[in-house]
């Protein structure tokens, strides 16, 4: 394999540098933007304009902007047409073949793409949720202790997204990460283990699924 490939493989190179060049750090991000859209007129969510460019620029961004590098983004539905139409300079794109099949194919795509790599963490964040901004995930990354930690945000009081999983806790997920459900089932088993993160007061945690959600979108 070459230096080229290793790099676009892993997002950092022989020095530790993430995919855009600057130093990596020991929390990835994982974005998960490989959706087909369906309830939605079957645009890919990642394609969805928001603030005139495709949802997956702002949400690859969110994640940069809130200090995780490198940035993995996981692609689905019409991955070549994100790729020609999205701008993600540094991040490193990973495809998920079977994401018709849930996001939990897509969140182990995600996970096993950061092997090899400095990352200790892995920051996981939804294409579909433009209203957690940069400020929530920043608090979230802030958890982060070492590799067993498991820290989430919380509204209300009530665990949602971005959730950080650090590294000693990959191969339980996959393991478990089937269908819809994501690491759902592997957070209530670890519950305890889970750091709650209250956001409520910076973020609003909506989801786009369907076209009467598209109102969020600017």
């Amino acid at each position: 394999m070459s230096d080229a490939q290793e790099r676009a493989a892993g997002g950092t190179d022989a020095r530790g540098r993430a995919a855009d060049g600057t130093a990596a750090r020991p929390v990835a991000g994982v974005l998960l933007a490989a959706g087909g859209g369906r309830r939605i007129g079957g645009l890919p969510k990642a394609m969805l304009e928001h603030r005139g460019r495709p949802l997956v620029e702002y949400a690859a961004g969110v994640l940069r902007a809130a200090g995780c590098a490198p940035v993995h983004v996981v692609l689905g539905a019409r991955a070549d047409a994100v790729r020609e139409r999205a701008e993600l300079p540094g991040c490193v794109l990973v495809d998920n073949p079977e994401w018709e099949r849930g996001m939990g194919g897509s969140l182990r795509a995600g996970l096993a793409s950061l092997a090899g790599t400095p990352a200790r963490a892995a920051l996981v964040t939804l294409v579909d949720q433009p209203g957690v901004g940069p400020e929530a995930v920043a608090r979230v990354l802030a958890g982060y202790t070492d590799e067993t930690s498991l820290v989430a945000a919380a509204y209300d009081g009530v665990r949602g997204h971005p959730v950080l999983f650090g590294a000693a806790h990959w191969a339980g997920i996959a393991a478990t990460a089937t269908g819809d459900q994501g690491a759902r089932a592997y957070l209530r088993e670890h519950s305890a283990e889970v750091r709650l993160v209250e956001c409520g007061d910076i973020a609003r945690p909506y989801d786009i699924d369907t076209e009467a959600d598209l109102v969020h979108l600017e």
